[in-house]
């Protein structure tokens, strides 16, 4: 072998050394370790979908579609990577392959996502929410360019259910509210303005204690999210007035991880990321009714606010979503105007047309 045959030679082999193990070998079947981690443990409800539905569905379609892959799963469930005010850095920054991020918890580096929490009474319809951001996160080009941007490739949608008011106290009309201390941490004390009430900051896991103490007197939240925290025991009347279903993340992977990655994995992940958004929307609506079945049993007190009172309230709010939107970039109006277009395409009727407020 001559010295430039041989420095070729040791160079390609050098190279195809460097090269990530999957592509070595085209023709066999190709092993992956790829981390997959969440702030929560799985026993939430989010969290519950990734371990549950999205790496069985993964690994199905693999199954289904030649076995080119198999995936070693390196779990990291229940914040032992990383908290849950860090679930966007940990898949930017590839601390995870794989991650929920919770755009609600993003206010500042993903604005556009979190339009549902400044359109209240848009829709109940949780399953609608999921759907439509599936497609706002594959279609929206602001949007796009913001995941893109941070270094994610989002794969599925996570929602709450519709929001309603427990309360120490009935709440017949609006004016039930008046100084009234409700706990609404972050966005959701701007949908108290104008009731009357004072909002309360805290989270679900304070909600129980701050009411038990007195610090506030009821709490604007979810039945799924209700549920395991007990708060019906300390604040048992329970009014529907559905404020909306909301948008709250999902899962998403390190991008240029998912770059690098086969198509197969990545066809597979991107399938398992739809299949999990259907079966999120099915479970949180199965856990919708077995919350209130339980709710009701544990002496729960549970009416619906008439739609005179709920058009009150409504009205009643200052225009956030134009301050939304003021703040939020140009882009923010054009994510207004699809979101609410896929909300009336649905069939739906909004509460207040936030989308045209907001342009005006």
């Amino acid at each position: 072998m001559t010295r430039t045959t041989r420095r070729t030679f040791l160079a390609g082999a050098a190279g195809a050394a460097s090269l990530p193990v999957f592509s070595i070998r085209a023709s066999a079947q190709q092993t992956l370790n790829v981390t997959i981690a969440a702030s929560h443990p799985v026993q939430n409800f989010w969290v519950a979908m990734m371990k549950n539905v999205f790496q069985p569905e993964v690994e199905k379609h693999l199954r289904d579609n030649g076995n080119q892959v198999r995936v070693n799963w390196r779990e990291s469930y229940g914040g032992t990577l990383y908290k849950f005010q860090d679930t966007m850095e940990a898949v930017r920054d590839n601390i995870t392959d794989i991650g929920y991020v919770g755009t609600l918890w993003e206010g500042s580096t993903m604005p556009l996502q979190n339009v549902s929490y400044f359109t209240p009474f848009t829709t109940g319809d949780h399953g609608l929410v999921a759907r439509t951001f599936d497609q706002l996160n594959a279609t929206v080009p602001a949007i796009k360019q913001n995941w893109n941007g941070l270094n994610m490739v989002p794969l599925s949608s996570f929602i709450t259910d519709t929001y309603h008011i427990w309360s120490t106290f009935p709440v017949r009309t609006l004016d039930d509210l008046k100084n009234r201390k409700i706990s609404a941490p972050g966005t959701s004390a701007n949908w108290l303005t104008g009731t009357g009430a004072t909002p309360v900051d805290g989270a679900l896991t304070t909600y129980y204690t701050d009411i038990q103490t007195g610090v506030s007197e009821g709490a604007l939240s979810f039945f799924v999210g209700i549920l395991p925290t007990r708060v019906y025991e300390v604040a048992k009347y329970v009014t529907k007035c559905n404020v909306g279903a909301m948008y709250v993340g999902g899962i998403a992977a390190n991008k240029q991880r998912h770059d690098r990655w086969p198509a197969a994995f990545q066809k597979a992940v991107a399938e398992a990321g739809k299949v999990t958004t259907q079966k999120h929307i099915e479970d949180v609506s199965s856990r919708i009714d077995a919350a209130e079945k339980e709710m009701v049993s544990k002496g729960s007190i549970i009416t619906t606010m008439a739609e005179a009172e709920r058009k009150r309230w409504i009205s009643g709010l200052p225009n956030i979503a134009k301050t939304w939107a003021d703040s939020s970039g140009p882009a923010a109006r054009d994510v207004l105007k699809s979101y609410f277009a896929a909300i009336r395409a649905a069939g739906q009727t909004p509460g207040r047309d936030w989308d045209r407020e907001a342009a005006s």
